[in-house]
């Protein structure tokens, strides 16, 4: 299959894997290169001797193309970035932040960037920046996510009519049905998350995998909008929150409430009661734990099928 995100990042298939926190290590990452779309290695989990460790396993790992998701709300940032360039890697998504602010410095070294956005506004900042894709992500997605609530399929046809660029639709898509309907509403190609959770390659905790799988449609809920806006699990954690929303908290009263390290306590140590557990609301179409390679060709397969059955 080739399109404008197949040729931008040279991969066969238009699918990419979410750089997620906890989650997405260099086994992931290869692993889904190596079936045919792009591995992203999520770097807001890592320090930056961790980061260049994941990133050398995955080049041994892989001859494919992957790349390294980096948030910008994070500390440290100048010298993750060398490392990227000191490493070689080639793409790099970037979110939670102003993209003019490493696009062109990343450019000068020969890297491709993608910038992620919730809405048209951000989408066309990052036009202007100069960036070569914008993933556009709706309220459905897992983790930090935007404060507009607005639905990934109300936002990619809006993105579409505004940009000019390669764009990625994320937030709610597992299925190769799910894939479909996105590219029919204008995207080029769509990042997942959420599905590749519960893939035998993911780092996350075994524990919150099977949760994962357990978790039912209105079982996640978007919050901490005050500070970065996150779609969590409902657990133990999560309902002492929500009577803490009923003092009208100050933002420092949910900082302290929140603590340090909180989402590596729930996904990555298996916390399923303290920890904070983020998954996207397409959860509950996720019923099983599997390879990455075999979610690829799933995906792919429903997919050519359901686009088939339209024709």
């Amino acid at each position: 299959m080739k399109n404008s995100i197949t040729k931008l990042f040279n991969i066969q298939y238009p699918i990419i894997q979410a750089g997620m926190i906890w989650n997405s290590g260099w086994k992931l990452a290869s692993a889904v290169s190596n079936a045919g779309g792009l591995g992203l290695i999520g770097s807001g989990s890592m320090y930056p001797d961790v980061l260049r460790e994941h990133i050398q396993k995955c080049k041994k790992a892989t001859q494919k193309p992957f790349g390294v998701n980096v948030p910008m709300l994070y500390p440290n940032l100048e010298e993750i970035m060398q490392i990227i360039v000191d490493e070689g890697v080639k793409i790099v998504f970037t979110s939670a932040g102003n993209p003019k602010t490493w696009t062109s410095f990343l450019h000068e070294k020969g890297i491709t960037v993608v910038h992620v956005v919730s809405s048209v506004a951000f989408a066309l900042k990052s036009e202007l920046a100069g960036v070569d894709a914008v993933v556009a992500e709706g309220f459905e997605a897992g983790g930090h996510n935007g404060r507009e609530e607005t639905t990934t399929f109300t936002l990619i046809p809006m993105v579409k009519e505004k940009l000019k660029i390669p764009l990625i639709a994320a937030g709610g898509i597992a299925t190769g049905k799910g894939m479909l309907a996105a590219m029919v509403l204008g995207a080029d190609g769509v990042q997942i998350g959420s599905r590749f959770v519960a893939s035998n390659e993911s780092s996350a905790h075994i524990k919150f995998k099977e949760k994962v799988v357990q978790t039912q449609d209105g079982e996640t809920v978007l919050t901490l909008k005050e500070l970065a806006p996150v779609r969590l699990i409902k657990n133990k954690f999560f309902n002492e929150l929500q009577d803490l929303y009923k003092q009208c908290p100050t933002a420092e009263q949910l900082k302290e409430k929140l603590g340090r390290a909180r989402a590596k306590q729930g996904m990555f140590e298996g916390d399923l009661e303290e920890g904070e557990l983020e998954i996207g609301q397409i959860a509950g179409l996720i019923h099983e734990i599997k390879p990455a390679a075999e979610i690829v060709k799933e995906i792919m397969e429903e997919f050519n099928e359901a686009k088939k059955s339209l024709c």
